[in-house]
This record gives structure tokens, C-alpha cells and sequence, in this order.
């Protein structure tokens, strides 16, 4: 199961269980569109791997399979590829 991470581990920018601003690589590293697509130009600065749109979680199973709350913060490895 998804963790839905709750934010851009580069610029840190909230990313709610419903944005569909939010991309993720196949471990779940997570990133908002922005930094995906300006910065990482589509790929994972941790694995390498591609970038995709997160899928949502519909609200009624988010109350038995909750978002994440932990964070992740790493900008020092979003460097321009």
C-alpha cells in the first residue's frame, strides 16, 4: 500500500493525499510536479527511476489506510540533472 507521503522532498511544499500534484518513483520517493519537471527533469535523484503521477486514494479508505505524516526533506540532492 501506498505510504502517500505528505511532501516534496525537495522544496518541502505540502502535497495532500488528493493532489494531483504529487509524483512519486517506484520506492515512493516523492516530489511535487514542479520540482519533477523543472528540476529533476522526470527522474528519482535517489533511484534514478522515473517520476509519475501519485494515484488518489479515495476519501471513505483514507480513513482506514491514512496518509503518511512523516516528512521527508532532502535538498541537497535535488540538483538540476
Amino acid at each position: 500500500m501506498l505510504e502517500l507521503r505528505p511532501n516534496c522532498e525537495c522544496c518541502d511544499r505540502d502535497l495532500p493525499p488528493d493532489s494531483l500534484d504529487a509524483r512519486i518513483c517506484s520506492y515512493e520517493c516523492t516530489f511535487c510536479s514542479d520540482c519533477a519537471e523543472r528540476v529533476l527533469a522526470g527522474r528519482c535523484p535517489n533511484c534514478g527511476g522515473e517520476l509519475v503521477r501519485r494515484p488518489i486514494r479515495p476519501k471513505d479508505r483514507l480513513v482506514r489506510h491514512p496518509a503518511s505524516t512523516r516528512r521527508i526533506f532532502k535538498p541537497e540532492g535535488c540538483a538540476l540533472t
